[in-house]
């Protein structure tokens, strides 16, 4: 019989035991060893049954047991002091409040469509979730202020197994509130008595879409996660959170609205009920959550307890607290929406934002650019035309951003290109091994305090203690990845019987490469299989040999990536090598979290520049893993030579076969010479030598650089603050919001007037030497702007190739000289030649103001021609 309803009862703790239930509910714990050995510590056997997750060890555990343990004083102690520990982390002042203090913004409202914080809460797909996660995760420890913002989906994402044929399938559990980590925002005291928040939306149509708000907490940092599985919602708007990155066009855009102006609804609420104040600062992780802009202008424009701002004037205001991240460096990846259809959700008088023009709307989204599709709604570009600070996720990335959306800055060079880059960091505790953890801290090493970190001390362990250490690493991985084998291949539909040869698969002395992510095209699942031969006589070569631990999801609609997974699985079906290959089903966090410490060696292949940072990698660096990579994302920027390997790109090579076959080829030989060689090259001892000495240079050259608390230091300081000081200056009586729009209509309608007339210089002859001062004059029409509105430059650099291009030039101002009648304007300056070789320059004009933030903000420009 099948049951028509589930849901979960949640245990009545006895009293001494109170205190489980207080660090169950808090995420802390996922990243807290202390913690887990307390929960461990209540029935071992059953903590692991339940996949280490709390609540569905106290769902299960026997009031006999619990009984039992209220009278043992041993382990009340210990529980005593983890709540002790817990409560004293979430009050004490951390790094944000001693560094930051005042100048910071006092709350920051952060937007992701997916959250990876623990396999017990599944509500993430791949690296776009596991950052957002070890963002609040980092922002808890650092004391920033931080309030997450996301879905719940009903049924996560979804869990993967394999056909016999190695066909990749996918099973959707429903998941139940009350059995996660999870309470419901009510309007009581604190959020936490009373009638559950209700969110509504005006959805198109007429109807209203409703959503509750459950609260995660993860540490510090609460986590609004909102949901429409309700009765009072008709079928078709119940299912808008069933699935993360399912359904058609118009499910989308229904997650979408929800996320960003629900989310900001939902962030209104919680504020109002718990006293937090105000987030002064939005980030919008990605483009999913765009919509929240248009919520802060609807607030403003025709909110009831707004202060009746113009659209242009709340743009302002919106644009000068929001920071846009994109997280994608191929236009396939970006939200697009028919035109007609956001037309459609967002008409005029009703919908998600009564009140706000749907023209001016439209126009935020429009491809309205060369080479742009005037028929769609790109959430993208709405991000970047609502924030006034933009990054990417990596150097290259940023690079690859500017170079994709330079369009909307049409008359800037793309280096001038208003997108910044903050590489990703990963959050240390929650992906390095409790023993490397353990080790760091008998070093006086705290890898989460925020404080910088002596690096140089793991000098000071002795090479065999490592070697040492990365074998019971790599024993626990072989272990793991033999239970998940033997659990797939019974999915499979093996027998018992049949399954005799996993206990010797895969060997905790052999050369250990790993390989798990997301499986899309560009990242190459399969290109070690380009030569089934080489790579099978590296798995078994008789004196170093080497394995490979594979794992990924493939989009449920993507055939051509679950063709992948099957090539992959049927290679390493077959009997000579499955010893030595294995393809794990269900990459998640719990897989993860042995994966990338077990793993010698880590394997990244992508087509360069399609990664936009990656972070597994990292990952595997801090427990003493080694890179394999094309350079492409963070290794790109961080490799040294030293630190790793780097694949050689066949980049400009227009065949994609031809392009896979050479680097698969540089693949093979990189491990075959010079990879398997140092790992088996071994003293008397039977250490490496060769090979410690390049993981103690990676966890000098990269542990400082890969870590989140880095990443995050460098969000507060670079976007997070300067963004709060604008939006403090502008919001100030809103004047300055008003004044700012107005100026910008007024320049951008009297643009069309300026032009650099003519330029002349002296001070140089025909033979210019290094030392000479080149005197530039400009004459310059304004027409109806000012002097003090216009910035005019001198653009001077070495210069190369037949159209004399300017490589990185440099700017320098020009005084105001002299005004004449009809708005022309004289400008002078004088520039030292410091530098010999060919020389170059050009003079153009430019918008000026205090409040924008880089040149290109505003669009406009006046060159010499």
């Amino acid at each position: 019989m099948r049951a028509i309803r589930r849901f979960t009862v949640r245990p009545v703790l006895p009293e001494p035991l109170s205190a489980l239930g207080e660090l169950a509910g808090n995420l802390r714990w996922s990243w807290h060893p202390g913690t887990q050995d307390v929960f461990a510590a209540v029935d071992p056997d059953l903590w692991e049954g339940v996949g280490r997750d709390p609540v569905r060890l106290l769902g299960e555990v026997g009031t006999a047991r619990l009984e039992q343990l209220s009278d043992d004083a041993v382990f009340r102690e210990r529980l005593d002091a983890a709540a002790a520990d817990l409560r004293g982390y979430l009050d004490a002042p951390r790094w944000y409040q001693r560094t930051i203090g005042d100048d910071g913004p006092r709350s920051i409202a952060y937007f992701s469509p997916e959250y990876g914080i623990t396999a017990a809460l599944p509500q993430y797909s791949g690296g776009l979730g596991i950052l957002a996660g070890d963002h609040l995760k980092t922002a808890s420890d650092l004391g920033v202020p931080l309030i997450g913002v996301g879905l719940l989906y009903r049924h996560g994402y979804f869990q993967q197994s394999l056909s016999r044929e190695g066909w990749q399938l996918e099973r959707y559990p429903v998941l139940d509130p009350d059995g996660l980590p999870l309470s419901l925002l009510r309007e009581g005291p604190d959020g936490r008595q009373g009638d559950p928040v209700r969110i509504t939306i005006g959805i198109a149509g007429g109807r209203t879409l409703v959503a509750r708000v459950f609260v995660a907490r993860v540490g510090r940092v609460p986590l609004l996660l909102l949901d429409t599985d309700l009765e009072e919602n008709p079928a078709d708007l119940r299912e808008v959170t069933d699935r993360l990155y399912g359904g058609n066009t118009e499910h989308r855009i229904r997650q979408e609205i929800l996320l960003g102006i629900g989310g900001v609804r939902a962030v209104r609420a919680y504020c109002r009920l718990t006293g937090t104040p105000a987030p002064e600062v939005f980030h919008t992780n990605e483009g999913h959550a765009g919509f929240l802009g248009l919520e802060r202008i609807r607030e403003l424009t025709v909110g009831e307890a707004g202060p009746g701002l113009s659209f242009d004037a709340a743009l302002e205001v919106t644009r000068a607290g929001t920071v846009f991240t994109t997280h994608t460096p191929v236009p396939a990846g970006i939200d697009r929406f028919a035109r007609d259809l956001v037309a459609q959700y967002f008409a005029e008088g009703e919908g998600p934002v009564p009140g706000v023009p749907t023209d001016r709307l439209l126009g935020l989204g429009a491809e309205d650019y060369e080479g742009g599709d005037p028929g769609v709604f790109n959430m993208a570009v709405m991000g970047f035309r609502l924030a006034q600070r933009a990054n990417g996720v990596s150097q290259l990335h940023g690079e690859v951003s500017r170079g994709m959306f330079a369009g909307l800055w049409p008359d800037f060079d793309e280096r001038e290109v208003p997108i910044g880059s903050i590489t990703n960091g990963v959050h240390a505790p929650t992906w390095v091994a409790r023993e490397v953890l353990e080790l760091a801290a008998g070093k006086g090493v705290d890898v989460d305090g925020g404080d910088p970190v002596d690096w140089d001390l793991v000098d000071s362990v002795p090479g065999s203690t490592i070697w040492s250490l990365k074998r019971e690493l790599r024993q626990q991985l072989v272990h793991d990845a033999r239970a998940r084998l033997r659990r797939s291949w019974i999915d499979r539909g093996a027998t018992p019987a049949e399954l005799g040869w996993i206990d010797s698969a895969l060997d905790p002395d052999v050369l250990t490469i790993g390989f798990a992510r997301r499986v899309p095209s560009y990242k190459r699942l399969t290109l070690m299989l380009r030569d089934p031969d080489r790579l099978r006589s590296l798995l078994l070569h008789p004196e170093r040999p080497v394995q490979l631990v594979i794992a990924g999801k493939a989009h449920p609609a993507d055939e051509g990536g679950k063709r992948l997974i099957q090539e992959i699985v049927r290679f390493a079906d077959a009997e000579d090598v499955r010893h030595r290959i294995v393809f794990l089903p269900d990459y998640d966090i719990g897989m993860a979290q042995p994966l990338y410490p077990g793993c010698d060696v880590w394997l990244n292949n992508p087509l360069r520049p399609y990664e936009a940072c990656g972070t597994s990698g990292m990952k595997a660096a801090l427990n003493g893993g080694l890179n394999l990579s094309i350079l492409d994302g963070w290794w790109d920027e961080w490799y040294d030579g030293g630190n790793g390997w780097a694949i050689p790109s066949a980049d400009g090579i227009d065949d994609p076969d031809r392009r896979d076959d050479i680097e698969a080829t540089a693949l093979y030989d990189l491990i075959e010479n010079e990879i398997a060689p140092r790992f088996y090259d071994t003293d008397a001892e039977q250490v490496p030598l060769r090979w410690i000495e390049m993981v103690r240079h990676t966890l000098k050259s990269l542990g400082p650089k890969v870590l989140a608390t880095r990443m995050l230091r460098d969000y507060v300081r670079d976007l997070y603050v300067p963004a709060a000081t604008s939006a403090r200056e502008i919001n100030h009586d809103y004047a300055g919001a008003a004044e700012l729009a107005d100026w910008k209509a007024r320049v951008r309608g009297a643009w069309h007037a300026v032009r650099v007339d003519h330029v002349e210089s002296a001070g140089v002859g025909d033979l210019a030497q290094v030392g000479d001062r080149l005197e530039v004059t400009a004459y310059v029409s304004l027409g109806e702007l000012s002097p003090d509105e216009v910035e005019v430059q001198v653009v001077h650099g070495r210069v190369r190739g037949e159209g004399d291009e300017l490589v990185a030039p440099v700017l320098v101002s020009l005084e105001h000289a002299e005004a004449y009648e009809g708005g022309r304007h004289r400008y002078t300056v004088t520039v030292e030649l410091d530098h010999a070789g060919p020389f170059g320059y050009t003079v153009r004009a430019l918008p000026q103001h205090p409040r924008l933030t880089a040149p290109a903000e505003l669009g406009c420009v006046s060159w010499a021609v």
